[in-house]
């Protein structure tokens, strides 16, 4: 493909995008698709002859986009949003473009450093300690997911815990605990898994019943019989924003309980995280500058196309040195030079994308002031869809709205909640997904996409009324 070749196709291709997100509106949010559906409509080789590109862009439309739950959608409710904005994509299409592999300093030293001060924007952005900036002795590192920054935060804890003999002989079966509400993310129990820890390790503690966060009598109370049964403490998951209601743990007090035992503290604020960019939201992430490490998602609130996954550390010196490994053939002037930071210290594995550049596009064209106009603006609508669930007597809160998240049920029990969100579901109208609280089934609303409007959460739940007629 030549250069004028590339832009006549790359010209399709955003024209094919634009077009997309305008037929939106009249598609269905989620996939209506069966098992197999997709697979069958594919030849089962690659052609042997190369085919024109406007055949592929023709095939996105007669099978993929079908095939398609449309997270971009203005009526997508489920899980988390994870906005694609114009400008992240035209970021991340300039990533792919200039395709730089980031590994060391010195095979790209603008991937590193665009990051290294990208980071430390969104630093002063959301008031995080300044512990966290590149030139103290922390920093930070943009990271895949949350998930991934969950395992390397762990793996540093346990290098800090076991004085580095951890990474030579390995962990000993059964030495190590890790605690975490029982609202934490599933990630947690998997990173423990990959390090070996396994899953008897993580203690995951019970929760107030009405706000959903951590009991921390609790937590003191089993790290307590930890201790005396000779365990260790490595390491205690906080959630600021849980995946299930939005659950905000007491971040000072359980970073007490973890000062107290040596243990670390991360701090896993990967949805709600982002939303300090508002100064009236930033009460959730009190206490964080007792953290070792903290997590959010510009990915998911904050206008950025996957994958971008923020992670800062205290201390960078238990992450690197529990992950770094240098055969010959990366050593170079730079990196022995020590003036230099090389990523690939950072995370588990050794290349990295530019993922930078789209999180810097969105920070300089939005401003802080437009990101806050889009935080606010989910807030404001959670708290609308919330004030239409107490205007219906059919229907309850089953804990406060936190932030952007609704979490509600039908009176008439976890049949009929269920049987209403999967009617919607099912119409195309929205896509809403569903949790347990205290033993009982809730729907989620959760507010954030970046064309969702007042319309939408009123289309929305007047089909959830509809589909909750008697």
């Amino acid at each position: 493909m030549s250069p004028e070749e590339f832009r006549q196709h790359g010209h399709a291709a955003i024209d094919w995008i634009a077009d997309y997100w305008a037929s939106l509106e009249e598609l269905p949010v989620r996939s209506p698709a069966q098992p197999g559906d997709v697979r069958r409509a594919l030849p089962p080789t690659a052609p042997d002859a190369g085919e024109p590109f406007d055949a592929l862009l023709d095939d996105l439309d007669a099978i993929v986009v079908p095939g398609l739950t449309h997270w971009q959608h203005p009526r997508f409710f489920a899980y988390f949003p994870a906005n694609s904005s114009p400008v992240a994509i035209l970021g991340d299409l300039l990533s792919s473009g200039i395709g730089a592999q980031g590994m060391l300093w010195a095979t790209s030293p603008a991937l590193t450093e665009v990051e290294q001060v990208v980071l430390d924007w969104l630093v002063r952005a959301l008031d995080l300690p300044e512990t966290f900036l590149s030139d103290g002795p922390g920093g930070g590192v943009i990271q895949d997911t949350a998930s991934t920054a969950t395992f390397t935060a762990l793996v540093a804890a346990l290098h800090r815990a076991s004085g580095g003999e951890a990474r030579i002989t390995g962990v000993s079966a059964g030495e190590w605990r890790v605690y975490g509400s029982s609202q934490a993310h599933s990630s947690l129990v998997k990173a423990a898994i990959m390090a070996g820890l396994g899953e008897e390790a993580v203690r995951l503690v019970g929760v107030d019943p009405h706000t959903q966060s951590m009991d921390v009598d609790a937590l003191r109370d089993v790290v307590a019989q930890d201790v005396a049964a000779g365990l260790r403490p490595l390491m205690v998951h906080a959630c600021a924003g849980s995946t299930s209601t939005g659950a905000m743990d007491d971040i000072v007090a359980l970073g007490e309980v973890a000062r107290e035992h040596g243990a670390w503290l991360h701090v896993d604020a990967a949805w709600a995280g982002v939303a300090a960019v508002c100064p009236e939201h930033r009460q959730h992430l009190a206490g964080v500058e007792l953290a070792d490490s903290f997590v959010t998602n510009p990915h998911k609130w904050l206008l950025t196309t996957f994958d971008c996954s923020t992670l800062w550390v205290r201390d960078r010196t238990p992450l690197v040195g529990a992950l770094s490994i240098l055969p010959e053939y990366l050593r170079n002037r730079a990196s022995d030079s020590d003036e230099v930071v090389d990523y690939r210290d950072w995370h588990p594995q050794l290349g990295r994308r530019f993922r930078a550049l789209k999180l810097w596009a969105v920070l300089r064209t939005y401003g802080l002031d437009g990101l806050r106009a889009h935080i606010r603006d989910g807030v404001e609508l959670a708290s609308y869809a919330a004030d239409l669930v107490r205007a219906d007597d059919r229907f309850e809160l089953l804990t406060e709205p936190v932030l952007s998240l609704v979490v509600f049920r039908l009176r008439a029990g976890d049949e009929a909640t269920m049987a209403a969100m999967e009617a919607v579901n099912d119409s195309g109208v929205a896509y809403l997904s569903h949790t347990t609280v205290e033993g009982r089934m809730a729907m989620r609303i959760a507010v954030g996409g970046w064309r969702t409007s007042r319309s939408d959460v009123e289309r929305t739940w007047r089909a959830l009324q509809e589909a909750a007629e008697p």
